[in-house]
This record gives C-alpha cells, sequence and structure tokens, in this order.
C-alpha cells in the first residue's frame, strides 16, 4: 500500500469533516457541545480566524517576511539534569496544552440545529502574555477553542492569527503567570541527524503524553495548507524528520532537544494507517521565530513570491540538454502575469525533450544561484526565500541564459 502523508479522519454517518496532517475530528450536536461547555463552567465563543487570503496562479515557495520582533519567550523555568528525562518532563509538560476546537460543519437534521465538528491538537506556551503556539490545521475554520493546561485548569482562547502557508497559528488564553510559563525556541539550523529528541503532546486526546526518538533527516518539505487560484500546492521548506511517536492529536505540540528547547512544532505523519510509522515532521522553530511575532502583532502573514514554477536540473536532464553533466539550477518553466519574475524579464521554457522516457521542459533560464548563494534543486530556492527574503526586498538571481551566465535583479511582492 501506497503511504501518503495524511490527515486523521473520523466520519459520522454520510458526514466527513477533516483537519489537515494529525487533527483528530469527531462530529456532535451543538446542543450536547453546549451541555458539555456548561459543565465545565465556560462557554466558549468570540474565537476569531484570519481569512486566508487568495492565491496566484503560480508560485515557486513559502518566502515569510523577518518579523520585527516586540517580545521574546523567556526561559522562566532554570535547567534541569536533562540527561533525566523524568525531570525534562516534569520541567516541560506544564508548558504542553491540549487544544479543542469546534467548528459549524452542515447540518444532517435541519431540526435538530446546527452540527459542530470537534477536533483536538496540541500546543505550547510562548510567552507570558498567555500566547499559544499550535498548527494552523488546528484552529482553522473554528467558532470556538478552548485550552486546557497539565493541571486540568481549562480556559477559553481566542485565535490571534493564522498561516496556513507554514502551518502555524497562535491563540491566546487569559490566565495568570503559574499558566504562562513559556518554552525556550532553540536554533533548529543546529540540529544534526542522529541526535536525540522527544515530543510532548496529546495523541489520541491521550494528555501529556511523552515520546522519544531520534532526528532521521532534515530538509524535506511537506505540503501546506494553501493552494494557489490554479489549485497548486503550497511546500513548506526546511522540515525536520523525527521517529519520535507522533500520531493523531500531536499536531501542534513541541518537538524538543533534550535540553528541553523547542526545535520544531509537531505537524504530520506519513503513514499508510493514519497512526505513526515512524516518521513524523515537525515544522522547524527558525521558522516559527519569524512568523509567530507576526501573527501576534498583525494576525496574519505576507508571503513574498518570485511567480514562477521550476524543473530540477539533474545529471540525466543536464546532459540531454547539453551542459556540463555536474551543472545543477532550476529552470523556468512557467511565468505568472504580473510578477516580479516577468517584471525582470526572466525567460521560461520554450519547449520540451525526451529524457529517459519522459518530457522536460528546454529554452527556460536555469536559476543557478540567488544573492550568490547556489540553487542545486528547488529545495534550495524555497528555502532560501522562505528563511532570508520579505516582500519589497530586492535580489540578485543569477541564471543561465543560453549558454551564457547573467544576473537579474528583481524585487519580490506578496502573495495575493
Amino acid at each position: 500500500m501506497k503511504k501518503l502523508i495524511r490527515p486523521a479522519y473520523l466520519g459520522v454517518v454520510l458526514l466527513i469533516v477533516s483537519t489537515l496532517f494529525t487533527g483528530c475530528l469527531s462530529l456532535v450536536q451543538f446542543d450536547k457541545m453546549t451541555k458539555q461547555l456548561e459543565a465545565q463552567g465556560t462557554a466558549l465563543a468570540n474565537a476569531r480566524v484570519t481569512q486566508t487570503p487568495s492565491r496566484p496562479t503560480v508560485a515557486t515557495s513559502h518566502v515569510t517576511p523577518r518579523p520585527r520582533v516586540t517580545r521574546a519567550p523567556v526561559a522562566t523555568v532554570a535547567p534541569e539534569d536533562t540527561t533525566n528525562l523524568e525531570l525534562l518532563y516534569q520541567r516541560i509538560n506544564p508548558s504542553v496544552v491540549n487544544i479543542r476546537v469546534a467548528s459549524q460543519a452542515m447540518n444532517l437534521d435541519s431540526s435538530e440545529g446546527p452540527s459542530y465538528a470537534v477536533g483536538e491538537g496540541s500546543g505550547f506556551v510562548y510567552d507570558d502574555q498567555g500566547h499559544i503556539v499550535t498548527n494552523n490545521h488546528v484552529v482553522e475554520g473554528a467558532q470556538m477553542v478552548y485550552v486546557t493546561f497539565w493541571d486540568d485548569t481549562s480556559l477559553p482562547a481566542k485565535v490571534i492569527g493564522t498561516d496556513p502557508d507554514s502551518d502555524l497559528a497562535v491563540i491566546q488564553v487569559d490566565t495568570d503567570i503559574e499558566h504562562a510559563v513559556p518554552l525556550v525556541l532553540g536554533d533548529s539550523d543546529l540540529v544534526r541527524v542522529g541526535q536525540e529528541v522527544i515530543a510532548i503532546g496529546n495523541p489520541f486526546g491521550l494528555q501529556g503524553t511523552m515520546t522519544l526518538g531520534i532526528i532521521s533527516a532534515l530538509g524535506r518539505t511537506i505540503p501546506a495548507g494553501a493552494r494557489t487560484s490554479s489549485g497548486a500546492v503550497y511546500t513548506i521548506p526546511d522540515i525536520i524528520q523525527t521517529d519520535a511517536a507522533i500520531n493523531p492529536g500531536n499536531s501542534g505540540g513541541p518537538l524538543l532537544n533534550m535540553e528541553g528547547e523547542v526545535i520544531g512544532v509537531n505537524a504530520a505523519i506519513e503513514s499508510a494507517s493514519a497512526s505513526n510509522a515512524g516518521i513524523g515532521f515537525a515544522i522547524p522553530s527558525n521558522i516559527v521565530k519569524k512568523v509567530v511575532p507576526v501573527l501576534i502583532e498583525t494576525g496574519s502573514y505576507q508571503h513574498p513570491r518570485l511567480g514562477i514554477s521550476t524543473f530540477t536540473i539533474s545529471q540525466p536532464v543536464a546532459e540531454a540538454l547539453g551542459m556540463g553533466p555536474d551543472q545543477r539550477g532550476v529552470m523556468v518553466v512557467k511565468i505568472a502575469a504580473d510578477s516580479p519574475a516577468e517584471r525582470a524579464g526572466l525567460r521560461a521554457a520554450t519547449g520540451t525533450t525526451q529524457v529517459m522516457g519522459g518530457n522536460v521542459p528546454t529554452g527556460g533560464d536555469i536559476i543557478i544561484q540567488i544573492d550568490g548563494t547556489d540553487v542545486n534543486k528547488f529545495d534550495d530556492l524555497i528555502s532560501y526565500l522562505t528563511r532570508y527574503t520579505e516582500v519589497g526586498q530586492t535580489i540578485q538571481l543569477t541564471i543561465l541564459r543560453n549558454g551564457s551566465t547573467i544576473t537579474v535583479e528583481l524585487v519580490l511582492d506578496a502573495r495575493s
């Protein structure tokens, strides 16, 4: 059976409601939801979700601007002996929360009132103002959001900002300092394959579950929640792969190094059974550092774009196109109208040729560097754009055109 990066689904009768990736869902009637919430002593209300903006027809990457950081999380708990997993858990778990959401769904029977899809996920405390980081797909479309801390303290939350392109979101609760103990964001650039990591979250609703594993691979990409107007899927770069057990309900929870620093936000699994198969994916903390402060400040996130689709030049392709076998880069295949690439005069592919039984584009500009950084494959391009560029920034592309190397400047604009 083919393995896919996939959501977890729970269906009721003919209605299927899903969250992206590792969310966990069920269906209840509105009156039942109301009784449950009243029994807990607090009604969920007034949560908002920022509308996802429309997307360009063609794009190459997930690009995010550098944020203006107004508040940085600080460590409020002294480090423990991190060689002891028990002590590490005791220190970290109070900052990890269970998140429950309710989103209005279609009515199975209009006489019984509106139906609500109920989902669960995880999150962690970001600062002492009650901001909590989670995945966009955990809270997407939510009318009601509820947060439960490790000691069963339950509080209503409101959605502060969402970003489908990085699958990150920020919610906020009104809480005292005792429950606002932020975790420290580590440097995901320092992560190495083979190092030990832990994940803490709420798989299948089992709150406060810790799992142990290693970093299995780096530099993966996963689909984002947003699409272009033509239906193309955006991707999130620099994803961390781990074999620490991640299951439905872990979404939004932290992946931590053995010093207790957050190095990623658990977001997806690759599995044929919608449960842990030893391949989990986390959004790196350095993307969190860029996106989250902007979400807190503005509620949304602008992503720069080039306005192109590309094709990676491999060795067989390079040889078929008459280049040296070591030539690498990405060929411009299509250019979006009124895009930075069009305004800069980039040239798209003009034809195709057969390579190893398949058609590959020919005649387009081949991007080999961006701001002096080598571009060997498509992932290199989107990683650079995501991490180091912002809307309005002028960048330099080094390209091969008709056998000559030239430099082209262009000004990045925002996805619309």
